[in-house]
């Protein structure tokens, strides 16, 4: 590929699996994805143990801001990942999409937010080899 591929990540907040999903992503791409996240209903601020999760890992989340999904990102977009949660994108020709079926961490402690952590984790590992290796 002789451009940065893009990738979106949706879910309904934007503040928990989404914003995990493109920490990830632009950690491990170091620059070689282009990486944005948003939601259909965005929450007023990340989730505190989706952030916490991650700073285990010396990523910090908790000033992300979340912001709300638009057509133009959808168009933007190489990739569209959908994080379980049903969201309606549009939908553009020449655009791969996958729904990621992952449990919400809203409501959840930081204990049970670690195993979606690290199936997030796996999935962008995943995802960006396919996509780098292309």
């Amino acid at each position: 590929m002789t451009r940065v591929p893009e990738v979106l990540f949706v879910c309904v907040h934007n503040a928990g699996r989404s914003q995990m999903a493109a920490a990830l992503l632009q950690h491990h791409a170091l620059g070689r994805v282009a990486v944005r996240s948003a939601g259909s209903e965005p929450a007023d601020k990340v989730n505190p143990a989706a952030a916490q999760a991650l700073a285990e890992w010396g990523l910090d989340i908790a000033a992300e801001i979340p912001t709300k999904l638009s057509t133009e990102d959808v168009e933007a977009s190489d990739v569209v990942i959908t994080m379980g949660c049903g969201d309606t994108c549009p939908v553009f020709p020449g655009k791969r999409y996958e729904d990621w079926p992952l449990d919400d961490p809203a409501g959840r402690v930081v204990d049970a937010v670690r195993p979606i952590r690290d199936e997030i984790d796996r999935r962008v590992r995943a995802l960006m080899a396919e996509l780098l290796d292309a």
